[in-house]
């Protein structure tokens, strides 16, 4: 029977965020918006990154990822979630909640694990920083985020592999506009117990294991600013590090409130999915754009060229 009721269920409905036509028209306008400049400002980052020279340095190679990462991220729901804005009928099929929930693991984790990356960067930049050529050379840049995406593919593949095998039946709608792996476990009339234990370990030890390696160096990072006689001194350290601070707490203060939410469809946790997966890809590139200086004389720069060459 379980075999039957498996081979019945071919898609989910996503019930998305509104169920009023109006609603979801201006929904539609939003997020669209949201969407191209997302896009656009990580492409931005991208390019500029990539042509000025004055920004070949490892911080800059770890945010063009961080970039590269966002854009990745954004396009893994958004697509999707326009569609159905516009649709009747608001479902995906089975192998495609799947696709969905294996690269929301991969970006998702890549970019939980390229932000402790760049905290030993701003480390290293603050703490050694004489030593700061000789410690972030290429080779290792190249070696940190290389492992980084690793890590996080094995991640998604072994959660995933669990997640296929599991038989769907009965009850298709998700009270959410995404597939995340936790949601697809009260449609399953399989045992989930193991799948369950997996995500609760692999989730814990990811989440726990980069905010130690971004809590213990920025701690490291606080008592050699606080040794700066100079208040100048200090402000300068500091303002090193505030586009990624900034745009850690945005990244873990909404994956935890979400992730410490039941998948229920409530308003709340609605909201907390869109600043976490649609608000906080966008605003990444718009932290490092406004507040970064060497980026605005970078995008300058860039312009001044462009310009030239017209």
């Amino acid at each position: 029977m379980a075999l039957v009721n498996h081979s019945a269920i071919t898609e989910f409905i996503l019930l998305g965020l509104s169920a009023h036509p109006h609603v979801q028209a201006m929904l539609f306008v939003l997020f669209l918006v949201i969407y191209l400049l997302t896009l656009m400002g990580n492409l931005k980052m991208l390019l500029v990154i990539r042509t000025d020279s004055h920004l070949h340095t490892p911080m800059y190679f770890f945010l063009s990822h961080l970039s590269f990462l966002d854009l990745c991220y954004s396009s893994v729901t958004m697509p999707k979630l326009l569609e159905n804005l516009l649709s009747q009928k608001k479902t995906i099929s089975v192998g495609g909640c799947l696709a969905q929930v294996f690269f929301v693991f991969v970006t998702g984790g890549t970019e939980g694990c390229l932000l402790s990356v760049m905290s030993y960067d701003r480390y290293v930049a603050i703490c050694h920083s004489l030593h700061y050529g000789h410690i972030m050379t290429n080779r290792l840049c190249n070696s940190l985020v290389c492992e980084c995406w690793g890590l996080s593919f094995l991640d998604a593949f072994i959660n995933n592999l669990l997640a296929i095998s599991l038989d769907f039946c009965e009850d298709q709608y998700i009270p959410h506009y995404s597939c995340e792996l936790h949601s697809l476990f009260p449609l399953s009339c399989s045992d989930v117990s193991t799948s369950f234990t997996v995500l609760l370990c692999s989730s814990v030890l990811h989440g726990l294991g980069t905010c130690l390696l971004i809590i213990f160096p920025y701690a490291l990072i606080a008592s050699t600013i606080l040794s700066i006689r100079s208040s100048s001194g200090r402000g300068k350290a500091f303002s090193t590090c505030s586009s990624h601070l900034t745009a850690i707490l945005l990244f873990y203060c909404s994956g935890l409130l979400r992730y410490l939410m039941q998948t229920s469809g409530s308003p709340l946790e609605l909201i907390v999915s869109v600043q976490y997966s649609v608000v906080t890809p966008l605003l990444n590139s718009l932290i490092y754009s406004l507040k970064n200086k060497e980026v605005k004389a970078a995008l300058r720069r860039t312009f001044r060229k462009y310009l030239q060459y017209r």
